[in-house]
């Protein structure tokens, strides 16, 4: 059998976050390039509702271009994170980067979906560039192509083994159950629903750019109608500003963390250091939807809507109006909370500074719903 070749039967569908989780308490872990992020969500009536969430930093270097380098020390911070939420729930959602994902959507006659799994694994043989029995790979049928009465649209995932199963290691070292494997684009299309309802019409029929800054990485998604019609990367993001900081005043990498995001840095931050960086980064926003209209756009007539700021660094103060000022477009900070019922244990004024970098591991704890 096929599921047998290539590890269908190892549930991936299900730890991928494409087959539902049938309601399982579960936790949204987020393991980006700094820290590791926690949330769990419960349902409040027809709404979603935050019942706590924890950013426990990551030691320098534990995670490099998505690779986790030190498995030991990435499970003490996940445990240490999970002993600071106050959960009883073990059960977690963890994302692979995007990076080492492959997906593509196929369109498969209805005529020969009997055949569904010879054909993705014709396809895969084609697309993915490794041994099939080094990944882990699966399919779900989304349902009829919109363009063609008589196409399935399927979309086809794969992952390196060892990527996938890294992180299931770090989950189960801190004493933790990987029940969900998602990728990240994924999980924060998950959580950009929650930000489209704020919108007009719930933003029906209009563009956005989502962009996730990260400490390395500028992730660009752009997204119309929850499809995903781009999606890039850029090495660009808030470690460059950490490190200015870190030589401007000769403080340790913490203490630049702590002085950029609480604000408590010398006279002179701003000028000197944060509004050239702010500048820049928004020069690289700029750039990402160059790329976007000169691809994609240039075939399809599509112009972007709304630009919506995410990560850590979207915070920067004046950010939002530079990025608008520079592309003329409205820009908006992403908060999926905004929509949700808060329970008693939430600081409102935290929330609101941490919202826009905990959007995978909120799109990841929304999993449990599905």
């Amino acid at each position: 059998m096929l599921s047998d070749k290539l590890g269908f039967g190892t549930q991936w569908l299900e730890q991928l976050g494409l087959r539902q989780s049938k309601n399982v308490p579960l936790l949204g872990l987020d393991i980006s390039s700094t820290a590791v992020k926690l949330v769990e969500l419960t349902r409040a009536g027809k709404n979603y509702q935050i019942e706590r969430y924890v950013i426990e930093a990551l030691p320098k270097d534990a995670v490099s271009e998505g690779n986790l380098v030190e498995i030991e020390s990435i499970a003490d911070t996940i445990r240490k994170a999970w002993k600071r939420l106050g959960s009883s729930t073990k059960n977690v959602a963890v994302a692979i980067p995007t990076s080492m994902a492959i997906y593509k959507k196929l369109l498969v006659p209805i005529s020969q979906s009997d055949d569904m799994e010879g054909l993705i694994e014709s396809e895969a043989n084609q697309i993915i560039p490794f041994p099939l029995e080094e990944v882990n790979l699966d399919y779900q049928v989304l349902g009829p192509s919109p363009a063609s009465a008589e196409d399935l649209e399927v979309l086809l995932c794969a992952a390196r083994k060892e990527k996938v199963e890294e992180r299931v290691a770090a989950v189960e070292m801190a004493g933790l159950h990987a029940h969900i494997v998602d990728v990240e684009s994924f999980a924060m299309m998950t959580a950009f629903e929650q930000v489209q309802r704020q919108l007009p019409d719930h933003g029906l029929n209009q563009t956005f750019a989502l962009f996730d800054i990260g400490a390395t990485k500028i992730h660009c998604n752009v997204i119309r109608n929850g499809q995903q019609l781009y999606y890039r990367e850029q090495a660009f993001g808030g470690q460059q500003l950490t490190r200015d900081i870190q030589r401007r005043y000769g403080i340790s990498l913490d203490e630049a963390e702590h002085g950029k995001r609480n604000m408590t840095l010398p006279e002179g931050y701003e000028s000197e250091l944060m509004h050239p960086f702010v500048d820049a980064l928004s020069q690289e926003i700029q750039r990402a939807l160059q790329f976007f209209y000169t691809t994609v756009s240039v075939s399809q007539y599509i112009r972007v809507d709304y630009i919506l700021l995410a990560g850590g660094c979207s915070m920067l103060t004046g950010l939002d109006d530079a990025v608008a000022g520079r592309t003329q477009i409205s820009t908006m900070i992403a908060n999926p909370f905004t929509t949700m019922v808060h329970s008693g244990a939430i600081r409102l004024k935290e929330l609101l500074m941490d919202a826009p970098a905990l959007l995978v591991a909120s799109g990841l704890a929304m999993r449990r719903f599905d």
